[in-house]
């Protein structure tokens, strides 16, 4: 491969020192000291809510969890950079966009409970529910953004998948059909390293930002452990969707610090040392050490985040306790939108199987 692929876009080093003369530095101009902060609070916020739903997935009170750890940057870093009409399109991890959407966090466990088919309304959030089947976001996000460009709309559309998502022919469709409609859509990939237990080389011998470019449509590396750079990179995207410029592919390079989902256990396929190299790149601690290295973080401002971080997570707790077990036969409830022979019989067999344990208590 001839074309050379140029470095991930840094503003931040681990060390929290700053990229003097870097690209893209331009966007940030306006990210002084009191925004730095709310970068790192909602990063804060977001871990801690992760960290409050995976313990109540391992107590019985979620089915699952996909956890985000280790990924705070790249999702706080591009939903900051969205407009309140922007629509996004996400994957099953994107919880820090579902926060910076507005979401609340009671509204965030019933899915994942196994109490009901979605979470909130898509349309009050414009974001939509966790989109389990992977890549398949990637042709929603295309069309929504084809059908608002059609309209007349000045808007972007955000579609986040991980890595594994690049080796599906859903999204291999959706940015063949961007490209030639010319669609205001801005394809997040977060990758992660890895789509479960296969590590990114077997996706692509190739950096996953060069994919998109045999489709025509220019992409762009950023260090996905560095908010600052996350948020320019954005905006740059957003803007040239929104100003009819076309897509835009996004490589934020991450890493997930914990498993897949709460189903899975990494330490079968990854060393405990490949995790150690990543954690000493942990995406809050970058921040910090920005903000100690330039006297913007002291110990009440420490209190203050972790007790709005608390709120949140007690908040998304109570939410999931509070959700009421749906009736057995509801499972069959809005299947199909008007009434349909297999789904009549197979109502008919699970009330009699419930029939039956009613009549075997004693």
């Amino acid at each position: 491969m001839s074309e050379k692929i140029d470095y991930p876009v840094q503003l931040i080093q681990p060390d929290g020192a700053r990229v003097h003369g870097a690209g893209y530095a331009g966007e940030v101009t306006d990210i002084g000291p009191a925004e730095l902060r709310g970068l790192y609070e909602d990063m804060v916020v977001l871990r801690r809510m992760d960290a409050e739903a995976t313990a109540l997935q391992r107590q019985g009170q979620l089915g699952i969890w996909a956890p985000s750890l280790g990924q705070e940057a790249s999702q706080i870093g591009s939903a900051r950079a969205l407009a309140p009409d922007d629509y996004v399109f996400t994957s099953y991890r994107e919880h820090g966009l579902a926060y910076c959407r507005g979401v609340p966090p009671a509204q965030w466990p019933p899915l994942w409970r196994g109490v009901a088919l979605s979470n909130w309304d898509p349309a009050e959030y414009k974001l939509t529910n966790p989109a389990i089947v992977v890549g398949s976001q990637g042709l929603h996000a295309t069309g929504y953004a084809m059908a608002a460009h059609m309209d007349g709309a000045e808007i972007a559309v955000m579609a986040y998948f991980g890595d594994g998502a690049t080796s599906q022919g859903d999204l291999s469709e959706a940015l063949g059909f961007a490209a030639s409609w010319g669609a205001g859509v801005v394809f997040f990939c977060q990758n992660n390293h890895w789509a479960i237990s296969e590590p990114v080389q077997l996706q692509s011998p190739f950096p996953l930002v060069a994919r998109p470019r045999g489709f025509g449509i220019p992409g762009i590396a950023v260090d996905g452990n560095d908010v600052l750079a996350v948020l320019a990179v954005t905006r740059t995207a957003v803007r040239r969707a929104r100003e009819g410029g076309g897509p835009t592919f996004i490589e934020a390079i991450t890493y997930r610090m914990g498993p897949h989902t709460t189903s899975d256990d990494p330490t079968r396929y990854r060393t405990g040392a490949e995790i150690e190299h990543w954690r000493a790149r942990d995406p809050i601690d970058r921040i910090r050490r920005l903000l100690l290295r330039e006297g913007a973080m002291d110990e009440e401002f420490t209190r203050g985040v972790d007790t709005k971080a608390a709120a949140a997570a007690e908040a998304l707790r109570a939410g999931a306790l509070a959700l009421p077990d749906p009736a057995p036969l509801t499972v069959f409830d809005h299947v199909y939108s008007d009434p349909h022979p297999l789904i009549d019989e197979e109502r008919e067999q699970f009330s009699a199987y419930l029939d039956t344990l009613e009549e075997a208590q004693p």
